[in-house]
């Protein structure tokens, strides 16, 4: 595949393309990436920059300790390795993991650090994604600290449901197992057995062959509960 005939697979990537120095053009590599391939490595020499035209991935950190911390979930058009070449630092700094199929545009880094010199249109998209990301890192970040757990699960469970198009459905199946929760939610396996049974008992979500299910009644009834989560005085630890 050439860069011509993705760009017609997708058109938006154009934009980013527009104004590429025209050597660029010859020297690219495409990748495409099965669901659940690490792409990018946290802790390696990065001499390269990615630009992902097509599928999801999800950002994470991993620890000596062997726990991984999921940042954020990213759509296209994304990029790989941008922070740790606009910070001008050697390593990277995270971990890119695909969730589906994903292809990517893959320059080196000196072409990257050579293209931003010379068009600012580009160097303008590639700083608006950096600083959306920092952005919602940001507005976020404070959930995870000072919310209790029964309001960050059920806020997860809430927005799942609305992305699986649950009032189309009628009921939803979670397919998340404890430790990807976890992974997503910042929450302990202990404490999300806990609170799944937490809620539960409320009446607010149901269980499917050990699964978190959610009926539309469920939904709207979580909808309206979920504030009182926030002000509940005793959470188990």
């Amino acid at each position: 595949m050439t860069l011509e005939e993705l760009i017609r697979e997708v058109p938006d990537l154009e934009e980013y393309v527009r104004y590429m120095p025209e050597e660029l053009w010859q020297r690219y590599t495409i990748r495409v990436y099965p669901p659940g391939t690490i792409i990018h490595q946290k802790d390696y020499t990065l001499t390269s920059f990615g630009l992902i035209a097509k599928g999801e991935h999800r950002v994470i950190n991993e620890f000596q300790n062997g726990n991984v911390y999921m940042i954020e979930k990213n759509e296209p058009i994304d990029f790989v390795g941008e922070v740790a070449i606009l910070a001008g630092m050697g390593k990277t700094s995270v971990t890119i993991e695909t969730l589906t199929e994903t292809t990517v545009v893959f320059f080196s880094r000196k072409d990257f650090e050579d293209w931003i010199s010379r068009d600012i249109h580009f160097l303008r998209l590639v700083a608006q994604k950096v600083a959306y990301k920092l952005y919602r890192s940001s507005y976020n970040r404070g959930a995870r600290l000072f919310y209790p757990p029964h309001f960050i699960l059920l806020d997860y469970i809430l927005k799942a449901a609305a992305s699986m198009e649950i009032e189309k459905k009628q009921e939803i199946i979670l397919p998340k197992t404890r430790q990807a929760l976890y992974e997503e939610c910042g929450i302990t396996v202990k404490t999300i057995n806990r609170t799944v049974k937490k809620l539960k008992e409320d009446g607010l979500i149901f269980l499917t062959h050990g699964k978190i299910s959610m009926t539309l009644e469920q939904y709207h009834k979580a909808q309206k509960a979920i504030h009182h989560y926030v002000n509940y005085e005793h959470w188990p630890v």
